[in-house]
């Protein structure tokens, strides 16, 4: 059965908002897609922290990507995580994997990503 988390949220509420790294306007600024010069405004990425409904494209993607400083895939496994979700071994290994311990090393989502961890390993 896939699970599913709100990892892309997390990775970037990790990194983006008040007492992060970056506020949401230095967010925006660096955060733009490689392949089409697109960024998301500064409204679009306080959704995305304040947990508010957003839309998942691929351009959303590689603009996080490059604002975080993280491999493209490491943040599409998020999305993917976030919008699809994973079976338990799929999380095991490759961008999936390196995604979840990611999501889960930063402050609250630790909790919830070994809730989640704790509950696969109950299940198998």
């Amino acid at each position: 059965m896939p699970q599913q988390r709100d990892a892309l949220t997390e990775l970037v509420k990790a990194h983006v908002g008040r007492g992060r790294r970056m506020s949401t306007r230095e967010f925006s600024a660096v955060a733009v897609d490689p392949d089409t010069e697109w960024s998301p405004s500064k409204s679009l990425v306080a959704k995305i922290i304040g947990d508010q409904g957003y839309d998942v494209t691929p351009q959303l993607v590689g603009a996080i990507a490059i604002g975080l400083g993280l491999d493209r895939e490491i943040v599409a496994a998020a999305a993917h995580l976030q919008v699809i979700g994973y079976t338990a071994a799929e999380l095991t290994k490759g961008a999936p994997a390196q995604m979840i311990r990611l999501v889960g090393s930063e402050g609250e989502p630790t909790d919830k990503a070994q809730a989640v961890a704790d509950r696969w390993d109950a299940e198998q």
